[in-house]
Formats: C-alpha cells, structure tokens, sequence
C-alpha cells in the first residue's frame, strides 16, 4: 500500500510538472520549464521511494504498469478539475486497454 500511495503522490506532481503549465500559455518557456522542473524534483522524491519500497514486492515491469494506471487515474482527475476538459470516450476506451494490460503483467503464467 506505500508503494501505491507514493507513486499517487509522485504522479500528482509529475502531472503538474508537464501539464500544469498549458493554463499558462502566456508565460515565457524559460520559465515554465524551470517551474516544471522544480515540480519534477519533488515528483522524484517521492517516486524513487516508491519504487524502491515496492520492488522488494514487486518486479519492475509491475512496477511500472502499476505507474502507468496511477498517471491515467490522476491525469483524468486532472484533465478535467484543472484544465476543465472533458473526457471523451474514446479516451475512456483507449485508458480501459491499457487497463486490459495489468491482468497480462500481473498474472502468474
């Protein structure tokens, strides 16, 4: 479960860091990209935990898939609070396959 709780935590930030700054489209880049690292640190210090706690579990292929689900989740909550976009369905569908590829990752064969 602290695997899972850092890696939601890192995602928030890392989905900051690269998409925060399209509600600032005036500001110049060199400042956004400065910002958005920033913002980047603080995702890797909760990420780099993370995936060391959970590899003691976990392989890293899981690891990462895991990863993966947690950005869809937390760039969906996002998407639409922060830069009030809508969630089309295709985008639903195109995430539930990605989904699809946790059951091949986590099944013992």
């Amino acid at each position: 479960m602290k695997t899972i709780i850092l890696l939601t935590i890192s995602n928030v930030f890392m989905t900051f860091a690269w998409y925060g700054h399209l509600k600032f489209k005036q500001s110049a880049m060199w400042k956004v990209i400065l910002v958005s690292w920033l913002i980047a640190f603080a995702e890797y210090c909760f990420q780099v935990p993370a995936n060391r706690i959970g590899h003691a579990r976990f392989s890293a292929a899981q690891l990462k898939i895991m990863q993966e689900v947690i950005t869809l989740a937390v760039f969906c909550v996002f998407s639409v609070l922060y830069l009030k976009e809508s969630l089309k369905w295709n985008y639903l569908v195109g995430f539930a396959l990605i989904l699809g590829a946790v059951f091949f990752v986590f099944k013992e064969w």
